[in-house]
């Protein structure tokens, strides 16, 4: 084949306007990751956009096996509010409220 790029698993994309640390989650667009590395605004960063991730969570909700999970850009948490969200996988594990960090699936899906 001569029009494979590459698997997609992870994409290099310039920081937005704040700095950027490793294992942090990523929103561009419509397109969701987790930071491979810090990076200052603008600085190129890598993001993941398969896998199983723990990330930082609304403390205050409890997440079932399997839920769908959406990232909240201006909190930067990942949440089970829809509305205002972008959906970015499914919970990987439970977790209890109160909780600051839950597992998060990725499926590398574009919303």
């Amino acid at each position: 084949m001569k029009n494979y790029v590459n698997s997609g698993a992870t994409i290099t994309l310039a920081a937005a306007a704040a700095a950027i640390k490793s294992g942090e989650g990523v929103l561009s667009g419509a397109m969701f990751g987790v930071a491979q590395h810090d990076a200052a605004s603008g600085e190129e960063v890598t993001v993941v956009r398969f896998g199983q991730f723990e990330l930082a969570k609304v403390s205050a909700q409890a997440w079932t096996l399997g839920a769908k999970l959406y990232w909240d850009g201006t909190a930067n948490l990942v949440t089970t509010v829809v509305s205002g969200n972008t959906l970015i996988g499914c919970a990987g594990a439970v977790a209890a409220n109160p909780s600051a960090t839950g597992v998060v699936i990725l499926d590398g899906a574009v919303r």
